[in-house]
């Protein structure tokens, strides 16, 4: 293997570390909207160039997540509240529909058993006061749903949410926690409609649900 190629791999490894680092920093709140963010404090923290961490912002960039300031820094964009509900109105639709197709197929109790071993894993979170495995949880709770319906548009548009989704999740949890007792309480719900093969249950319940993020933006 040439030199050349051994060192493009080794950018785009270093770029790949810098854009999830930076990513999760973002979706999880440590780097709040608006702020300020250097490539260098990237560089320091994962111990790369700056080469691979300006290909990261510059990808942060395009997706959303980040505006570039100048070549050495970039600002975390803010969600505004029309993205935000946007983001909610359509993970609504998808995933009321993939609750939907599973329950009309007869397929809802074997995933009524995922929905009830994942509010365990849910509820170990809280009980321990560990929200980022909560917010985790509660990601793969709801995708599970999608996953079930084994429609693989919804799963599409599902990971086009995802990134999103998380960050929203975070916000609500760190700006109202009181939310996340009752975020958990309408999983159980959730499950329980899955569980009597009630759709418009589900459906109905799901609403209530995505309104707690409605609320806080």
């Amino acid at each position: 293997m040439s030199a050349l190629t051994t060192s493009h791999l080794d950018i785009g490894s270093a770029a790949e570390r810098a854009y999830d680092y930076t990513k999760d920093a973002i979706i999880r709140g440590e780097l709040a909207p608006s702020a300020m963010i250097s490539e260098n404090l990237v560089c320091e923290a994962l111990g790369v160039s700056r080469t691979p961490v300006h290909e990261a912002f510059l990808r942060l960039d395009v997706e959303g997540f980040l505006t570039l300031a100048s070549r050495k820094g970039a600002v975390v964009r803010p969600m505004s509240p029309q993205e935000s509900l946007d983001v909610l109105e359509m993970r609504e639709a998808v995933e009321s529909s993939a609750a939907a197709r599973v329950i009309a197929e007869g397929r809802h109790g074997e995933l009524n058993t995922e929905l009830e071993r994942l509010l365990a894993v849910q509820s170990a979170a809280l009980d321990a006061d560990e929200l980022d495995r909560f917010v985790i949880a509660d990601d793969d709770f709801h995708h599970a749903v999608v996953v079930a319906s084994r429609n693989p548009v919804a799963l599409q548009f599902s990971g086009i949410l995802h990134d999103r989704q998380q960050r929203l999740r975070h916000q609500l949890y760190r700006v109202a926690p009181a939310q996340i007792t009752a975020g958990l309480a309408q999983h159980r719900q959730l499950a329980a409609a899955v569980g009597a093969g009630d759709a418009a249950a589900y459906r109905a319940v799901l609403l209530e649900h995505v309104s707690l993020h409605k609320g806080a933006l």
